[in-house]
């Protein structure tokens, strides 16, 4: 008959004790001070594929984005002469898919290593992921229609860029958030468009007119400090057709792109990491800077100048919508404020235009 288990460990045949696996543990584990190959360097791991999960995909990344920047630089420096556009082209094709590796292999190893409550690529990197990729797309359905005679820079020509962007930004995600598994739909306060809905963007458009009569005062301070007048990106038409497709751009394609991106995907996932309050202002900040990365100017002060003052007459609605989509849960609630603000502002240009003011 075996006798029960009392616990104790048996006795070897000199009648001693046998060592446990908690006394010979000191023993298995040396310190990792001990191991030469484990660097304690700021960004020692940051440029090797060692216990990466898709080394392939990292080096594509690197390599490709690293290219595509040379390509790109050479292109600059050629002047636009000889072949420089092909040299774009070619800079931006390669830019795209090493940003977009790069973005991927982010999220893989995010979510295998598990080190922190977002696990999915940076919504710093999807963006950049999206600039070549919005550029390429441009290129390709601006050449026909150049030959048909639309001119790219008209008002159906920046229907068709915002709404391809859109089209990026929601892609992207779907790619390289959505089908790893870092967030869904709805967790990103993306449901149904349904009643509920349209009573939310009913809610977010009632702010419109607040956060404008405070962004009013702001421009007129920078504006009067730094003598420049800014420029619309969707600049009045001043006939009936260019103004209802910069409306439909700028206050229904635009708002529901840039919501998806910015609220949706990029406020959520710093808030699992940050908190609330910080993803708020990272997000507010995040949007007013990509607002005025396209800004140029006559000389750099002037540049520089535009740039100041579109940054800070975007903040109070970046921040108007952060906290709107953190108080309502909903991306439709911001998309209503985000529709409501474009709008007014693109009703009150094309009136001034039309009534000879400016």
């Amino acid at each position: 008959m075996i006798p029960p288990d009392s616990g104790t460990p048996p006795a070897d045949e000199t009648g001693a004790d046998r060592p446990t696996d908690r006394d010979i543990a000191p023993v298995l584990t040396p310190p990792n001070v001990s191991n030469p190959s484990v660097s304690t360097r700021p960004g020692a791991g940051t440029f090797t594929i060692e216990g990466r999960s898709v080394p392939a995909l990292f080096v594509v990344g690197w390599i490709a984005t690293l290219l595509g920047l040379g390509f790109v630089g050479i292109a600059i420096l050629a002047g636009g002469r000889g072949a420089a556009p092909a040299l774009f082209i070619v800079g931006f094709v390669l830019l795209a898919v090493g940003l977009v590796a790069g973005a991927g292999s982010q999220g893989i190893e995010r979510r295998v290593r598990a080190r922190t409550a977002y696990r999915g690529p940076s919504p710093f990197l999807v963006f950049a992921a999206s600039i070549p990729v919005s550029l390429l797309v441009v290129i390709i359905l601006g050449v026909p229609m150049t030959i048909v005679g639309i001119a790219v820079d008209g008002p159906f020509g920046r229907l068709i860029s915002v709404l391809a962007q859109a089209v990026i930004y929601v892609g992207l995600i779907r790619l390289l958030v959505i089908d790893v598994g870092a967030l869904t739909w709805a967790e990103m306060g993306m449901r149904r468009f349904d009643g509920e809905a349209v009573r939310e963007l009913a809610k977010g458009a009632l702010y419109a007119a607040p956060v404008i009569l405070l962004t009013l005062p702001i421009a007129a301070i920078f504006a009067a400090l730094l003598p420049v007048e800014p420029v619309s990106p969707l600049p009045p038409a001043g006939e009936t057709t260019g103004f209802l497709l910069n409306l439909l751009a700028g206050a229904i394609v635009a708002p529901i792109g840039e919501e998806i991106l910015f609220r949706g995907f990029a406020t959520t996932a710093w808030v699992r990491d940050l908190g609330a309050r910080r993803a708020l202002v990272r997000g507010a900040l995040f949007f007013a800077v990509v607002h005025v990365l396209t800004i140029s100017g006559n000389d750099a002060p002037e540049a520089l100048s535009l740039a100041i003052v579109g940054f800070v007459t975007r903040v109070p609605v970046a921040i108007a919508l952060g906290w709107l989509f953190l108080r309502r849960g909903t991306i439709w609630a911001p998309i209503g404020l985000h529709a409501a603000f474009n709008g007014i502002l693109i009703v009150l240009a094309e009136l001034a235009v039309r009534s000879g003011a400016v």
